[in-house]
């Protein structure tokens, strides 16, 4: 029972860590919107969201998550 637990806390730490870095990706671009960096970071996270491997770690739909953090960044 134990594992399960380290497992889903992992797995909400690597999701809590990429919502972390694409929000700041997205406030560095609102400041410098030509920083190659800060679009490569919101880039890789948004893979991530819709990717295969977020779907391991989780129910949650990933592109629901994503279409959220860019209702709440104003990023559409």
């Amino acid at each position: 029972m134990s594992d399960i637990k380290d497992y889903e806390r992992l797995a909400n730490a690597i999701i809590r860590q990429a919502v972390k870095d694409w929000k700041a990706a997205v406030r560095t671009l609102k400041r410098l919107p030509r920083s190659d960096k800060a679009k490569q970071v919101r880039e890789d996270c948004e893979d991530f969201f819709l990717s295969d491997w977020f779907t391991a770690l989780t129910d949650v739909d990933g592109s629901v998550v994503l279409q959220k953090l860019k209702e709440e960044a104003c990023v559409l």
